[in-house]
């Protein structure tokens, strides 16, 4: 049984960027944020993304206006009381994401309704536990941005069931057109346990001098052939969200090539988060 109504809490890169996804597949689309401000920002990404679609050739007009007429924006999680799948995509903080499932556990209301996190590093069993059916909790972690990535990350807790991960499977392939890997409930999941590392690795050596940001970016992309340096796709995931897996990460390991490095906690507190802030390792016109 194949997801009709979906909800999606939080409209930042992330929320915004799965709302299009779903939106453009056909379904119907509630987004929530806390203000109203919040979703008029959320409302012009998804329509800036659409129309950068259109213009690539990739999109129809009619396409961008059939997906903006599935979307609804709303300021309240009691609008989610009908939805049949709800996505939390929210800032990467725990508690935070614990209050929003206690909330949704009381508004969604329909039998069997799925209630998943976009979460990149908490462990879904967290989640799950403020919930009245830690078996319909899973994590479907997608990947910045959206609309162009291709893959997501099915994460199951102990308690996740074996039908809530097929339906979450099914829809993320048949409809959403992604491919699905899957994830043990473990802090980081598949992708970010092996990235982190690597970009804090590439932080600490600016940081020590060793080497310059455009240096280190040049000798992975020149020299590895990887289509983007660490500290670019640092500053595209946005420093603070790099921090907060980082945290995430340590906490459960205790590793030390989890552990933040001070440049990187310096950045966040002076507000240098990358590229939706205008500035992180580099500089970008916003």
């Amino acid at each position: 049984m194949s997801f009709s109504k979906i909800g999606v809490v939080g409209c930042g890169l992330m929320g915004s960027g799965i709302a299009e996804v779903c939106a453009k597949a056909g379904r119907d689309v509630i987004v929530a944020e806390s203000s109203s401000e919040a979703l008029q920002a959320g409302a012009a990404r998804i329509e800036k993304s659409l129309g950068r679609a259109v213009r690539a050739e990739k999109l129809t007009e009619d396409e961008m206006a059939s997906t903006m007429a599935n979307l609804t924006f709303v300021d309240s999680l009691g609008a989610m009381e009908d939805r049949d799948l709800v996505v939390e995509a929210v800032l990467e903080d725990e508690a935070v994401k614990v209050a929003i499932f206690e909330q949704l556990s009381d508004a969604v209301s329909v039998p069997g309704a799925v209630l998943a996190s976009n979460t990149s590093s908490i462990p879904i069993m967290k989640l799950a536990m403020a919930t009245a059916n830690p078996q319909q909790v899973v994590g479907v972690h997608f990947f910045n941005p959206v609309p162009v990535m291709g893959l997501i990350e099915l994460v199951s807790s102990l308690l996740t069931s074996d039908e809530t991960v097929q339906r979450c499977r099914d829809f993320a392939t048949g409809v959403l057109g992604k491919r699905v890997i899957d994830s043990q409930d473990r802090a980081g999941f598949v992708v970010n346990a092996l990235l982190i590392p690597y970009l804090l690795s590439a932080i600490r050596m600016m940081e020590s001098g060793f080497a310059s940001a455009e240096d280190i970016d040049a000798g992975m992309v020149l020299g590895c052939n990887h289509p983007m340096g660490p500290l670019a796709l640092t500053d595209l995931i946005g420093l603070d969200t790099t921090m907060a897996v980082a945290e995430s990460l340590y906490e459960e390991f205790k590793e030390q090539l989890y552990a933040p490095p001070p440049l990187l906690s310096r950045m966040c507190d002076a507000g240098l988060l990358g590229r939706k802030s205008g500035r992180g390792f580099f500089v970008y016109n916003r």
